[in-house]
């Protein structure tokens, strides 16, 4: 049974009763901070248009070459297909497979997923396959990595720089727009349109309020304890929709009445695959840094570059800001993601009531930070390309980049296994806490 009154924390559990919102407003946890659903009904137009000129822009910024380099008058420019293409010819299927699917197919499912749903919904109509593109849109959308490549574009042609001439062509300028609209939809939260949907359900079916629209089993008409957890509560949030069922101890296989997906009260074997995964990520940390990143063959040398031997050289080249950002993106960040997931996974599995909104804000923020550590092998992508000058210099892609590509993907799989709802399961007093909803203009 189903209770689409009412709404769960995805990080905490905390169980609330939706209030209307207007437009432009959204609901916060009281008990985490962090954001339950917002109004998104008005903002359809805007996002459908946003999302046909992103995926024209997109469409330009893959037909194009991105940069030209001249060096002494041989030229060479590449594209981000080209890219792909030479890194394949040369071996690194891995790592050609990791920017392909980072800066081609998962955006470009994003934007059709989101465009085959909204569409429709602008005119009253729910699209056929509905549930599958909304599964399939959650599914891509942390994978897409166009602003974090475009990050990669800078980086490359400021180390690129001092070998040749650097020309800006077409392509570089539309992954800059690219970017910034894909921020926008980013913003958006896909979540809402099954609310909406749920709404024109109900008004063509003409269907009044059923035992499914009513509180649960806390009593006719008594208000729901607020806020208690789903889990307290006897429901189960599906972790696709949102939805809320009622649990049924005994019942197996259980799945979602709204988008068919397994129901679980807590993501099964959560912690031993975040242990798994983290344990495989921290393995491959050592080798990512030790071997050569990057292979540069020249007449005068042939050497092998490193993580941390290419952010010395734009050290000493007076680069500062960007020997900044690659250490930051891919010293810092993978080594934080390790450290943060493994504390996360340690407290969750001894029980700890330390610091929980602490634990919970440090999860979102390795949600947040997992992507930009492959601005590292965008812009190895780039630089491989683009410098082809025969005998007079070639890069290669080493076998750091696999490694290290590799870690990237296997903390974010950790931090997609871990279940926040850990964290709070020991928490003491959930009961006594009182509902506080939020309600907070954006600036979309």
């Amino acid at each position: 049974m189903p209770y689409p009154t009412l709404v769960a924390c995805r990080h905490c559990d905390a169980l609330y009763r939706k209030p209307r919102l207007q437009r432009r407003q959204s609901a916060r946890c009281s008990r985490c901070s962090t954001a339950l659903y917002r109004e998104n009904a008005a903002q359809l137009d805007r996002i459908g248009a946003i999302t046909v000129a992103a995926l024209v822009t997109f469409l330009i910024a893959q037909s194009f070459p991105i940069i030209e380099l001249d060096a002494n008058g041989i030229t060479s420019q590449s594209s981000l297909l080209g890219a792909l293409v030479v890194l394949w010819r040369e071996g690194m299927q891995s790592v050609a497979s990791m920017v392909f699917c980072a800066t081609f197919l998962f955006p470009l499912i994003e934007m059709i997923a989101l465009l085959y749903v909204l569409l429709p919904l602008r005119r009253g109509i729910v699209a056929p396959g509905f549930n599958l593109m909304m599964k399939a849109l959650r599914f891509v959308r942390p994978w897409g990595m166009l602003e974090v490549f475009m990050v990669g574009i800078l980086v490359a042609i400021v180390k690129l720089v001092s070998i040749a001439r650097v020309i800006p062509e077409t392509a570089l300028f539309a992954f800059a727009a690219l970017t910034l609209m894909l921020a926008v939809i980013a913003a958006f939260d896909p979540r809402g349109l099954w609310d909406v949907v749920d709404r024109l359900r109900a008004r063509g079916t003409d269907r009044s309020p059923s035992p499914q629209h009513q509180h649960p089993h806390h009593g006719e008409g008594r208000e729901t304890p607020s806020p208690t957890t789903a889990r307290e509560a006897g429901l189960d949030c599906c972790h696709v929709c949102g939805q809320l069922e009622a649990r049924q101890p005994h019942a197996h296989d259980r799945r979602c009445t709204r988008c068919d997906t397994p129901l679980h009260t807590r993501r099964p074997d959560a912690l031993r695959r975040t242990w798994a995964l983290l344990s495989a990520a921290a393995i491959l940390y050592i080798p990512a840094n030790v071997l050569p990143i990057m292979n540069t063959a020249t007449l005068a040398h042939d050497r092998g570059d490193t993580i941390l031997s290419g952010i010395v050289h734009f050290w000493l080249t007076g680069e500062w800001l960007i020997a900044a950002i690659v250490f930051i993106a891919s010293i810092m960040v993978p080594l934080l993601k390790l450290s943060a997931l493994g504390l996360l996974a340690l407290t969750s599995q001894r029980r700890s009531t330390w610091r929980s909104a602490e634990r919970t804000t440090l999860y979102r923020i390795v949600e947040f930070i997992g992507r930009w550590s492959m601005l590292d092998i965008f812009v190895i992508a780039l630089t491989v390309s683009l410098v082809r000058f025969g005998s007079f210099g070639v890069v290669t892609a080493g076998p750091g980049a696999i490694a290290f590509g590799s870690v990237v993907i296997l903390t974010m799989l950790a931090s997609m296994q871990f279940d926040p709802r850990l964290i709070w399961d020991p928490v003491p007093g959930a009961t006594q806490e009182r509902l506080q909803h939020t309600k907070e203009h954006s600036n979309d």
